[in-house]
């Protein structure tokens, strides 16, 4: 009983710390973080503790990458297979200057490889590759995205592509992304892929040793480690329109939480303000801990 009225005082603190106050009907949270949009919750609960401008419009850039996951992992009966990489999938992808895993056009790849080439690296060929594996074409993949949000209670997200690249009709919210994660983060593959910091995938005719991803958000840490806990995953993403991003997992206490931050300033080769913010707000939550 008295562990539980500990935690009460703990969770109403670190909202206190946080909540500044109401602005035309609409709370104002996370005060002091680079993001301008974010949202915290706890997984188990889903109880958001924190938000800023969670029903904003954003561009979710590559965290639109999380939804082409969920769909693989769901709709690819066994991960060990091995699925071709289309050729012609990677002249756009040059052009439009998309993030790579690393496979080759053509390249025999093991679907859980592949899996792990979306959420790492952030590698937009294996998202192309999935697309077209499970739905026969991007734009038939692209509905299964739409249809999966609305299921889900997306109601402010739209995707137009797999890969997050920026189009003005391909949008979401910090609340949808955290919903999408939350789900996301209840299967046990989805997870040991989003919680890896690195991975090597399987031998092939293309890289007969196998080539090894590393997580796009572990590479811009010092330490996973916070305050009572650490950071467990995630996936960043970024283009100049929507900014630096991050929806990410972390365990503080006894509890796991999710942030997702939106449209950060800066870019892949400044300081990653995303990074940071989940850090000083992870950091925070521990602080607020009995004992700490």
């Amino acid at each position: 009983m008295l562990a539980a009225v500990m935690l009460s005082v703990v969770l109403l603190s670190f909202t206190a710390y946080f909540v500044l106050g109401q602005d035309k009907g609409e709370r104002e949270s996370l005060s002091g973080l680079s993001s301008p949009n974010a949202i915290l919750e706890e997984v188990e609960t889903g109880k958001v503790l924190a938000d800023k401008k969670a029903d904003e419009k954003i561009y979710p850039a590559s965290l639109t990458k999380i939804m082409t996951a969920v769909l693989a992992v769901e709709n690819i009966g066994d991960l060990q297979e091995r699925i071709t990489v289309p050729e012609e999938i990677f002249p756009k992808l040059y052009e439009e200057g998309a993030s790579m895993a690393g496979f080759c056009p053509g390249e025999e790849a093991v679907g859980l490889d592949l899996l792990y080439g979306v959420l790492l690296p952030s590698g937009a060929e294996c998202c192309l590759t999935f697309a077209e594996r499970i739905a026969g074409s991007e734009e038939a993949f692209v509905d299964m995205m739409n249809e999966k949000a609305k299921e889900l209670g997306m109601e402010h997200t739209h995707f137009t592509n797999s890969t997050g690249l920026q189009d003005e009709d391909h949008y979401s919210t910090v609340r949808d992304i955290s919903v999408l994660l939350r789900y996301a983060l209840a299967g046990d593959t989805f997870r040991q892929v989003f919680t890896s910091s690195s991975y090597s995938t399987n031998p092939s005719a293309c890289h007969p040793e196998g080539f090894t991803f590393y997580s796009t958000m572990f590479q811009e840490m010092n330490s996973a480690s916070v305050t009572g806990g650490e950071i467990l995953g995630g996936k960043t993403g970024y283009t100049k329109e929507a900014g630096l991003c991050l929806a990410s997992l972390a365990l503080i206490g006894q509890k796991e939480y999710i942030l997702v931050t939106a449209h950060a300033r800066g870019d892949h080769e400044t300081r990653q303000y995303h990074v940071e913010d989940a850090v000083k707000v992870y950091t925070q939550l521990g602080k607020q801990l009995p004992g700490q």
